[in-house]
């Protein structure tokens, strides 16, 4: 890949219009949402989107998420329904993607759906992301702004970490608060299907529709972004619910398991989730295995160990 100056840039008005222009253009900008940083590019741009696979390494049959700014732009693309009304309205701008099928004249790379019939659509709740793509008027395809299979962003230093040089820009706004990916619910006639665990609990979802939602059988054909089974991967080994590290391991704690970083000392989920990236970033960098600590199945627990069953997943 021949490489490129990736500018820094920050929230002012002046440097979301210098983002909005290069994603218009055809380049790649990672920009701040409330769960990781996202790469986005033009969702109706074949190329951008073709770029997007490149720089990530990405396989192109794990479609991508299309970002937008408001519900109106999300019912040009996608067929809407009672229930996707139903969970727009309480979820967003939030971190909730729906897959809804894709209507006609959506404009909509196919390289975006990765042929699907359907998309993957969010709207984000992060102030810059929101002023972002008001100013570029239409979807940003914007998966996590990280090589493929990688840890997942949370600040702008993990972005210049793993993709300097590939990508035109970066909008440095901060760390994220929610710190780990959007829930992806499939919804089909009057049917709601949880395709990925993430920063909006599942019990919500329910506590609002009333019912269980259904769960996707994990052998099944890709449907959503972030459903292969080695992904969000330090290069290090990792092993899972661990009470103490072995000699040579490092131990990512939580709660009263403590460790060389401990992601809620207090055992809060929504604390360890905004920290979980971050402390698999630092203790990768220290080219040593990890162990983690036991995390509660429940909440956002439900989120973080499905990232963490996915980083200790044997690698191909």
């Amino acid at each position: 890949m021949s490489q490129t100056c990736t500018l820094r840039l920050n929230s002012s008005p002046a440097d979301l219009d210098q983002a909005a222009a290069l994603l218009r253009a055809g380049a790649l900008v990672a920009f701040p949402t409330e769960t990781v940083y996202g790469l986005g590019g033009d969702a109706r741009q074949g190329e951008a989107v073709a770029a997007i696979y490149t720089a990530k390494g990405r396989p192109s049959f794990n479609p991508l998420i299309a970002h937008v700014a408001d519900i109106e732009t999300a019912q040009k693309l996608v067929e809407w329904s009672d229930i996707a009304e139903k969970l727009a309205r309480a979820f967003w701008p939030g971190p909730l993607t729906m897959v809804l099928p894709l209507r006609a004249g959506h404009g909509v790379s196919g390289l975006v759906t990765a042929g699907l019939s359907t998309l993957a659509v969010r709207v984000p709740a992060h102030p810059t992301a929101q002023q972002l793509l008001h100013r570029v008027g239409g979807p940003v395809a914007a998966p996590s702004a990280n090589p493929s299979g990688r840890i997942s962003p949370t600040t702008a230093e993990h972005v210049m970490a793993g993709l300097k040089g590939r990508i035109a820009a970066v909008v440095d706004d901060g760390a994220c608060g929610v710190g780990v990916e959007s829930t992806i619910v499939g919804i089909d006639a009057d049917q709601v299907v949880l395709l990925r665990p993430g920063g909006l609990a599942v019990e919500e979802i329910e506590t609002l529709l009333g019912q269980p939602i259904l769960t996707r059988d994990a052998k099944a054909k890709l449907t959503a972004p972030g459903q292969m089974l080695s992904h969000y991967a330090p290069n290090a080994s990792v092993r899972l619910n661990a009470e103490t590290a072995k000699d040579g391991e490092l131990f990512l704690g939580f709660g009263a398991y403590d460790g060389d970083l401990n992601l809620s000392p207090n055992g809060d989920l929504a604390e360890a989730a905004a920290n979980l990236f971050d402390y698999l970033h630092q203790l990768d960098a220290r080219h040593l295995p990890i162990a983690v600590a036991p995390i509660p199945e429940l909440g956002l627990g439900l989120a973080i160990n499905d990232r963490l069953r996915r980083a200790a997943a044997p690698r191909d």
